[in-house]
């Protein structure tokens, strides 16, 4: 028997390195065409300019912002000084949106050590209030920017807002009111580690109320700041679609929540992009689970760097795909022992689909349902049948 000539990739040194010039191969072609996809989603595309264009682009506004509350400030200082000095208006940027505080620009006082605690819980709400969050939700979700982005609620603007009547607990409620809302019904306390929200007078009231009035500072009292809350686009005549806001969804939202909503988190289990449904979303109490609510905020905000850049009737349409799915109980609910039927009739009365039967499903429930249960309030076709027909 005779030697066969040596052959280097038939050699168990050459064929582990032939596999791996094949896996970096196949790794390098599925990662570029995974690039691609976000590229043409619309994902990254804002990240893929220049990056003297993106830093001189974000350093222009900056110092433009700078600048407005430097001549504010100094207009406040004028009319301390000499009374009959003009009255400052409030610090506006380029496009008529009030300027709020850096906190970077907190004082080294003790208030300023509070603004920084405020501003680590609004951001990081998932470890900095770890014990009263019982979801995967950070209050920057929904109030983009650190609650400084116009048209994504931000928290200058509410700042001056509180106290004031609301209906939703018919009642005067203060800023420490709406704040505990916000963890009873969007951080869904109750699966939290406490059980509920954090009690009255507790120090995380304290600092974010810090963080908002310190925002707020040089905005005018009386409220209704321009870019406040949500602009909720006009209402679809034929009303929403949930059939079509799925394709929305898919086109649009899944590449960053997830096909099933679920969102995304990280090797080390920290949330990316928020859950839309599921236990780790807001629960059937909060704001957002209002289907125009939800629209306006889409509209203005959605996908992530891509503001308006949705129809009309996709915002609503979206909206309604994501809140037709189940995601954990309204508290009241479970607090008054109330039925589906009596907590919407006594809650709910508003645009939701809150107690409706979706794809065999009883929102609000919280378990898979049946048709029968609870049949649907308004059996609806969606625009393609009724183009169709």
């Amino acid at each position: 028997m005779t030697d066969r000539p040596t052959d280097p990739n038939r050699t168990d040194t050459g064929r582990t390195t032939w596999r791996r010039v094949l896996g970096a191969t196949a790794g390098a072609v599925v990662l570029f065409a995974g690039g691609a996809w976000l590229y043409n989603a619309g994902i990254f595309g804002p990240l893929l300019q220049p990056a003297a264009q993106r830093i001189d682009t974000g350093a222009e506004r900056a110092a433009q912002n700078a600048e407005a509350r430097r001549a504010w400030l100094e207009a406040r200082q004028a009319k301390t000084a000499d009374p009959a000095a003009a009255t400052p208006s409030w610090p506006t940027d380029a496009e008529g949106y009030f300027v709020p505080n850096r906190v970077e620009d907190a004082p080294d006082t003790p208030f300023g050590d509070s603004v920084r605690r405020g501003h680590e819980l609004f951001t990081n709400t998932q470890t900095a209030a770890a014990d009263y969050v019982g979801n995967g939700l950070n209050c920057v979700n929904c109030h983009l920017g650190a609650g400084t982005k116009p048209h994504a609620a931000p928290m200058y603007a509410a700042a001056g807002e509180y106290p004031a009547f609301r209906g939703k607990n018919q009642r005067i409620n203060t800023m420490e009111d709406r704040v505990h809302g916000c963890f009873t019904y969007s951080m869904n306390a109750q699966s939290s580690a406490n059980g509920g929200p954090p009690e009255a007078g507790h120090q995380i009231y304290k600092d974010i109320e810090s963080y908002f009035y310190f925002l707020a500072e040089g905005a005018p009292l009386e409220g209704n700041l321009p870019g406040r809350s949500y602009p909720v686009p006009p209402k679809p005549e034929d009303g929403w679609d949930v059939a079509a806001g799925e394709t929305v969804y898919e086109e649009n939202c899944a590449v960053c929540h997830g096909t099933d909503g679920e969102g995304r988190q990280d090797i080390n289990g920290r949330w990316i992009f928020p859950a839309l449904w599921g236990d780790n979303s807001f629960n059937w109490g909060a704001g957002m689970h209002r289907v125009n609510t939800a629209a306006g905020f889409i509209k203005a905000n959605m996908p992530l760097g891509h503001g308006y850049s949705l129809t009309d009737e996709e915002a609503w349409d979206v909206a309604a795909f994501v809140n037709s799915h189940e995601r954990p109980p309204d508290p009241r609910q479970i607090r008054d022992g109330l039925s589906v039927a009596e907590t919407d009739a006594r809650f709910h009365q508003h645009q939701s689909l809150y107690g409706e039967v979706i794809r065999g499903d009883l929102l609000g429930d919280n378990v898979l349902g049946s048709p029968e249960e609870q049949p649907p309030r308004v059996p609806r076709v969606s625009r393609q049948e009724a183009a169709a027909e």
